[in-house]
């Protein structure tokens, strides 16, 4: 066994390896961009190095300086974790050839399964079944629309090289072939540095399920399915193990895929084999087909863990050290189900657009596996995905299982920067995915339900208000005193409240009409309870955020002081985010009609399409192909409609 790694990774993945390393005995070295200086990753290694700027480019992605580092400090191996080198087979023959172990497939297995359409023949030759389309090398955009013409419509066009529900469009229509096509290939060609594609059959009711497999370059076992059937634009929200309405005939015909799949390739270490399923009328032997295969670990691997009781990274360092596989395949055991709800930075309501910030409070509750690689007052920047935790829980059924996830998300307390909390706990509550009935499509057609905020309660409005006031502790601290005036008004913008001290615990506050009575007021952690319910609060100076039912409510103490913003209205189209501008469909002088695509963003190796706020004339055009923008930054002025 290793006595020292280096985990070529950030984050929440590089955090989850040093624990099971810590377990271990085994000493780990961190590495950094200039951004990750102080992240939690390097707190928690025993060593730390650091790469270079923000940029991937210039920090994450050199993989000289990383074995370099792995070199100057005694380790022995590398980890890779998942995204950046994880999957490039030249850095893995770099790592080789510079003495050192990788903790993963050989660049032989990783360069079978890179190219999407490659890896589909090869597994043809394996028996394993793979959805009809065409996965040749031919690229002209008019052979590719007349494929499609044969597969027929609706088709998905995907980066061969892709992953992570990038470089992909699903196309209903002849005549959106070619806009989709060229959006998939910027995405692939900016994440991958490829923009070929392959096209296939969409099906119509599609899951999306996948197969946990191990191997030691020889023989391989699988450790069981895992439903990621919950997506949004094409990347996993919610996933669990079993799935739903699996059976044994199934689960036997698709680990076999599985199992022939990784040992065509003599696979090593942790995999995925990826299927497409046809979930029209229950799962049949016969109703599934290879998609990809990812050669790492995946970001979802904590609900394989839960039903296996199993710790994969202990695996994947025992297999690369030279020991055998731990389990014959009768012997994995499979316990209950679990799941697993991916917490991020993003605005599920604007199209889920990634966000950034400072994490004023992170909270997760006791007895519930989160994994993170953030801490509260630490900033979200626009360099890196933006995921905040992996929040996974675990019981003897599907019902209690989902049931303990939405307790857990309705605990949780984030803030500091739009989150997709409360989406999450919306779909933890959502009626079809309750009873199973889950397909990549559920999300789409219920955006609007699951994406909706109701608004604040009267009782919600006054207990943010005694906390902005600092009554919610008893005694009380400092800001509230015995001279403080035992009535008194607090304004936030968009409310006021009259907050009356009755006594210890005692406080009645006119807010929107009606008298709150909040009686028996105390506070436990983030908890602020009384007679009028009880709820999550942090307060960051003047900003309190609620949480109820895991739905955060800010509320900002209004300061006479501080000048009013006006908002521009409907004359200008401003960035939402940090990122890099791809394209701009017009030329200033233009006349363009509301709705109508502008500009395209592209921020997170994700493409955003930024359209028209009303009809109108192209007055200034401030976006240039190539600019990096900032949150907030005009790109597009319109004339004023009044001439």
């Amino acid at each position: 066994m290793f006595t020292k790694i280096l985990i070529a990774n950030r984050g929440e993945i590089a955090c989850r390896v040093i624990e099971t390393c810590r377990r271990m005995g085994v000493r780990t070295v961190a590495v950094h961009s200039d951004a990750d200086a102080h992240s939690k990753h390097v707190a928690m290694a025993d060593e730390a190095v650091r790469l270079g700027p923000p940029p991937v480019s210039e920090s994450y992605l050199k993989g000289d300086a990383i074995i370099a580092a792995a070199r100057e400090t005694g380790a022995q191996a590398i980890h890779p974790g998942y995204g950046f080198l994880s999957e490039n087979p030249d850095f893995v023959e770099a790592v080789e050839a510079a003495g050192l172990t990788f903790i993963g497939p050989s660049a032989k297995a990783i360069r079978a399964m890179g190219l999407k359409d490659a890896a589909k023949k090869l597994m043809e030759e394996a028996g394993v079944p793979v959805v009809p389309g065409y996965h040749g090398e031919e690229q002209d955009p008019d052979f590719l629309a007349a494929e499609a013409e044969k597969i027929g419509y609706p088709v998905l066009i995907k980066a061969r090289a892709g992953g992570g529900g990038k470089g992909m469009r699903k196309v209903d229509d002849p005549a959106q072939f070619r806009a989709a096509l060229e959006g998939a290939q910027r995405e692939g060609q900016a994440s991958f540095g490829d923009p070929a594609v392959l096209i296939e059959k969409w099906i119509t009711t599609p899951r999306h399920i996948e197969m946990q497999v191990f191997g030691d370059g020889t023989t391989a076992i699988h450790l069981y399915e895992r439903d990621c059937s919950l997506q949004r634009r094409h990347q996993k929200v919610i996933e669990e193990a079993p799935a739903p309405g699996m059976t044994e005939e199934v689960r036997a015909a698709m680990g076999a895929a599985a199992v022939r799949a990784a040992e065509a390739i003599g696979y090593s270490g942790a995999g995925t084999v990826e299927f497409i399923v046809d979930g029209s009328d229950g799962l049949r032997p016969d109703g599934f087909w290879f998609m990809e295969m990812n050669t790492r670990l995946q970001v979802e691997h904590p609900v394989t863990e839960a039903i296996t009781g199993l710790d994969l990274v202990e695996w994947q360092l025992r297999v690369a050290s030279g020991e055998p596989l731990p389990m014959v395949q009768e012997e994995v055991p499979l316990n209950g189900h679990a799941f697993e709800a991916r917490l991020y930075a993003e605005d599920a309501a604007n199209d889920f657009l990634p966000a950034t910030g400072t994490l004023s409070a992170l909270h997760f509750p006791d007895g519930v596996r989160a994994d993170s690689g953030v801490r509260a007052g630490d900033e979200i920047t626009p360099f890196y995905d933006p995921m905040i935790a992996k929040i996974v829980t675990h019981g003897p059924t599907r019902a209690v299982a989902l049931g303990a996830l939405r307790d857990a998300l309705e605990r949780t307390v984030v803030a500091g920067s739009v989150t997709n909390l409360p989406f999450l706990a919306a779909l933890t509550r959502h009626d079809g995915f309750a009873a199973g009935e889950v397909d990549t499509g559920l999300i789409a057609r219920d955006a609007e339900a699951l994406t909706s905020v109701p608004e604040p309660t009267p009782e919600m409005i006054a207990t943010a208000a005694v906390a902005l006031a600092c009554l919610d502790t008893m005694p009380p601290r400092a800001g509230f005193h015995l001279w403080t005036p035992l009535v008194q008004t607090l304004a936030m913008d968009g409310y006021e409240a009259r907050i009356t001290v009755l006594g210890q615990g005692a406080v009645d506050v006119e807010v929107a009409g009606v008298t709150v009575a909040m009686r028996d007021l105390r506070r436990d952690g983030f908890e602020v309870a009384s007679s009028a319910g009880r709820f999550l609060v942090a307060v960051d100076g003047d900003m309190a955020t609620l949480f109820s039912a895991a739905v955060p409510h800010r509320f900002l103490r209004h300061d006479p002081l501080r000048a009013g913003e006006e908002g521009a209205g409907g004359d200008v189209l401003v960035a939402p985010m940090p990122g890099l501008v791809k394209a701009v469909h017009v030329e200033a002088g233009a006349e363009v009609e509301k709705g109508a695509a502008l500009i395209v963003m592209e921020a997170m190796k994700m493409e955003h399409t930024l359209t028209a706020p009303r009809d109108g004339t192209v007055a200034e055009l401030a976006a240039a192909v190539g600019r990096q923008v900032g949150d907030g930054d005009i790109l597009l002025r319109l004339e004023p409609e009044d001439g």
